[in-house]
């Protein structure tokens, strides 16, 4: 059980989408109860379990999206 805790905090390198007008702002994930604040256009690293909570959050983000153009199409 410790070996799979101990991969989720395995450090790995990020960096945001920043455009300069609309994605702009920093982003605060939240995992476990701790806080990250991410700075868009930076590399930085961050704990595993940070990149996933981003993955999920961009796939249910493009599955809304898929989901409002199918319901006013």
């Amino acid at each position: 059980m410790k070996k799979a805790l101990d991969k989720k905090e395995e450090k790995v390198k990020i960096k945001l989408f920043y455009d300069g007008s609309r994605y702009t702002d920093d982003v605060c994930v939240i995992v476990n109860g701790k806080s990250y604040i991410i700075k868009r256009g930076v590399e930085v690293e961050v704990p595993k379990s940070v990149k996933l909570a981003l993955d999920d959050a961009k796939r249910q983000q493009n599955h809304a999206s898929r989901f409002i153009k199918f319901m006013n199409s």
